[in-house]
């Protein structure tokens, strides 16, 4: 999560922020530069405050902390599931060198989301939601017992995970269309998410599976049915009312229409394709 990019995009998007400031509106200007001049731990802390100073009232406030709360499972999940991996010894011993590299790189990530959703959402007035190890159970009721015996199995989760996490933030867009600051950072968090996503799947690529960077259709690159529901509806070639494939003449197969948007999935649909992660 870029901190930076998602300060500027409300700068872009929602002007009106600086009148709901007030006097603040110089200091948010600066906030930017700011960020330069601090430790990188009081941003969240900035953050959050700006948060309610922009949004005071409680509806506002709540409306924002649901959404890092939902942000903040899932980021859990994520990081627990990669800690645990890096920490396997068989996964260690099957990833040496780069792949392990970019789990480590990746699992970092996570946490530093869960570090700063956690502040963000404490600055803002909200109680965190708190997950620990034990309370997941990464072999999904046991659909993936092999998950961390097997490095292929733990690659299929991951992408699975990733996958399933770049289309839970785009569905928080149409949550969220009324609050273009909390809808701009839940864009930019699906932005990470989607790299890691295409990371893994190029990863799972080089080991022999028959998957590309990105979801073509609804298939889930070999994984299989216990993984139906996370793709489920990638199949759409219809965007805003427009038919994507052959548009305007072009050739445009029904791979390359598919491939070229993610689908969001509702709070709801995510529940129930994580809920078997949870202990």
């Amino acid at each position: 999560m870029n901190l930076q990019n998602i300060i500027s995009e409300i700068e872009k998007v929602d002007p009106e922020i600086y009148e709901r400031t007030s006097t603040r509106r110089d200091v948010f200007k600066n906030f930017l530069g700011l960020s330069g001049k601090v430790a990188l731990t009081a941003l969240p802390f900035a953050f959050g405050s700006m948060i309610q100073k922009a949004y005071g009232s409680p509806t506002g406030v709540s409306t924002v902390v649901d959404v890092l709360n939902f942000a903040l499972k899932l980021e859990y999940l994520e990081y627990n599931f990669y800690k645990k991996g890096v920490d396997t010894a068989l996964i260690q011993l099957q990833a040496v060198g780069a792949p392990l590299t970019a789990l480590t790189t990746i699992r970092n990530h996570e946490n530093d989301h869960v570090t700063f959703l956690r502040d963000a959402i404490t600055s803002a007035g909200g109680v965190p939601v708190s997950f620990v190890e034990a309370d997941f159970d990464f072999t999904a009721d046991g659909t993936f017992p092999t998950v961390f015996t097997n490095y292929d199995t733990f690659l299929a989760v991951a992408q699975t995970l990733e996958d399933t996490g770049v289309r839970a933030y785009k569905g928080q867009a149409a949550n969220l269309q009324s609050n273009r600051t909390v809808l701009t950072a839940a864009l930019n968090i699906h932005s990470v998410e989607a790299r890691h996503a295409s990371h893994i799947r190029q990863m799972r690529k080089a080991r022999g599976a028959s998957v590309k960077p990105w979801i073509t259709g609804n298939d889930s690159g070999g994984i299989g049915a216990a993984v139906a529901g996370n793709y489920s509806g990638e199949q759409n070639v219809v965007q805003s009312g427009v038919t994507i494939t052959n548009i305007n003449g072009f050739t445009i197969s029904t791979d390359a229409a598919t491939e070229s948007f993610d689908e969001p999935l509702t709070d709801a649909q995510v529940i129930a394709l994580v809920t078997p992660f949870f202990a």
